[in-house]
């Protein structure tokens, strides 16, 4: 089991209007096993739906635009530390 970290950042509001308020960024942890999993487990949790593709990229890291009734964000997922990460 690995700890991610999770960026939210707020991109629009719900009438399409780009937010760019300071509390506009929030951050979440999320444990899974994988990558994928974490994406889905608080994707799921947070009651969001993905748009497009989710981007994955080295080391457990991935990006990801979600839509929730509150707007669209882009989520930044990354290991929350070193320890713990299967190679």
């Amino acid at each position: 089991m690995m700890r991610f970290t999770i960026e939210e950042r707020h991109l629009t509001d719900d009438h399409g209007r780009p937010v760019a308020a300071r509390e506009a960024v929030e951050f979440h942890t999320c444990d899974a096993e994988t990558i994928d999993d974490a994406v889905r487990v608080f994707v799921k949790e947070d009651n969001a739906e993905i748009i497009g593709s989710v981007l994955k990229f080295p080391g457990f890291q991935a990006v990801a635009t979600v839509r929730k009734e509150s707007g669209v964000y882009t989520l930044q997922f990354t290991p929350a530390s070193s320890s713990g990460m299967r190679i």
